[in-house]
């Protein structure tokens, strides 16, 4: 394989006003003041040897403490990110209570320098998005996935 690939679930309601999305807010110091483009799709790494749709579906699953949905899964396709990562998106219909969520957590120094470990939530918090609103939440490499997603369930 060649360089860092991710997978994650995008999932979407219909509502009488649009489509909203679930996204997270990115746990961690760096993102704590952050709203604007700090957002992202429940999403993970995976190796050679797991499936993107499988790693996706765990990935949900490590990063909200819930179960993934069963599905219809329908692909979004990939995107390379800035830093070189490719990032593979499935979409599925699905309802959710950000209540319910218990995220992950990962551990690093903090502060950078003081020797000291802490833990932080990968995602701490999410919430549901009007498409266009979400749009301007999320990290701008993952931005194409919320208009294919719109060209998509407007077919």
């Amino acid at each position: 394989m060649t360089g860092r690939r991710s997978a994650g679930l995008l999932l979407f309601r219909v509502r009488e006003s649009g489509p909203e999305v679930l996204v997270g807010h990115m746990g961690g110091p760096f993102w704590a003041r952050r709203d604007q483009a700090a957002w992202s799709i429940p999403k993970g790494e995976y190796g050679d040897d797991e499936e993107p749709l499988a790693a996706a579906v765990r990935e949900f699953t490590e990063e909200l403490g819930l179960p993934a949905p069963p599905g219809p899964y329908l692909s979004l396709g990939e995107v390379r990110q800035a830093g070189g990562k490719v990032v593979a998106v499935w979409a599925v219909e699905a309802d959710l209570d950000p209540a319910a969520v218990v995220p992950g957590t990962f551990r690093m120094e903090w502060p950078r320098g003081s020797g000291r470990t802490r833990e932080f939530p990968e995602l701490d918090r999410v919430g549901w998005f009007p498409l266009e609103h979400a749009r301007d939440k999320l990290v701008a490499g993952q931005r194409a996935f919320l208009e294919r997603l719109a060209a998509a369930l407007a077919d």
